[in-house]
């Protein structure tokens, strides 16, 4: 399989797109077996690569990009094994949702999904960030896992989608507030990319006032932990992440001087509890 993926780079795009006339729906079917191989070169650099440089150069056809949809969105791929920690599965479920964030991302513009087909797979996408459990970042040799961070970027692809519905925000919003009480501390700016999902709601002119309401309900949770079991590593670690989370979502309201109420909220909260 490598030596096809090194073959592929090193066509031009007029050699690409003849083998993807001739031999594209037999790479994608292969490519696809391999998306979440533990071996970080297959993996990470050889096959994401070429998908992205396919994508890019607009070498799928319709019905490729809509087979991989339909594969990537189930059990077998995005939700592969979802809950366990500590396994390989990690790499399926979060090189899926990277596959999908950039398919979404095209759809956005080309809009090869019917509506009802894009609906559909936004709103079983949805659930992801909360589910996940590995939320590993570089895992020794075999590289980046990263699901967390993918799965935030697979969140903001679909908010950012047209037929993204309001009503699905909540359970984005509780995939962030969850991703603060997964056991670890992030370390690989995993905050940034949550916060770009608060960015692309305020985009799409989502109220100012249920952003401040769920602001309090991540801080009372804290405060609710507290007072019922006290100061374990599971407190601390999810202390740890609100904060960084707040700390960068703060600054990016003040450099895009947007929903001051907002900010003045996030500012309160961050000085208590910075004490």
């Amino acid at each position: 399989m490598k030596e096809t993926l090194l073959k592929v780079l090193s066509m031009d795009t007029v050699e690409r797109q003849q083998f993807m006339n001739q031999q594209g729906t037999q790479l994608i079917e292969e490519m696809i077996l391999h998306i979440g191989s533990p071996d970080t070169e297959l993996r990470d650099q050889l096959n994401y690569r070429v998908f992205i440089e396919l994508l890019s150069y607009e070498l799928l056809t319709k019905e490729q990009m809509t087979f991989l949809v339909q594969t990537l969105q189930g059990n077998d791929y995005l939700y592969q094994k979802i809950g366990e920690v500590d396994t390989d599965s990690v790499f399926t479920r979060s090189f899926s949702a990277l596959w999908l964030t950039a398919l979404i991302n095209v759809d956005s513009q080309l809009h090869f999904l019917p509506d009802d087909t894009a609906k559909n797979l936004l709103e079983i996408c949805v659930p992801y960030l909360t589910k996940e459990r590995d939320v590993r970042g570089f895992v020794g040799e075999k590289g980046w896992a990263r699901s967390i961070a993918h799965g935030a970027d697979l969140a903001s692809a679909l908010i950012s989608h047209p037929q993204f519905e309001i009503r699905l925000s909540p359970i984005l919003l509780q995939g962030i507030k969850d991703s603060f009480w997964k056991g670890t501390v992030y370390v690989d700016d995993e905050e940034e990319r949550l916060v770009a999902i608060i960015d692309q709601l305020i985009s799409k002119e989502f109220p100012e006032e249920i952003l401040i309401e769920w602001v309090e309900q991540v801080f009372d949770k804290l405060q609710f932990y507290l007072m019922d079991v006290g100061y374990t590593p599971q407190y601390f670690n999810a202390r740890t992440n609100t904060l960084h989370f707040m700390k960068t979502l703060y600054f990016t309201l003040k450099f895009s001087q947007q929903m001051p109420q907002l900010k003045g909220i996030v500012s309160i909260f961050i000085s208590k509890w910075m004490k």
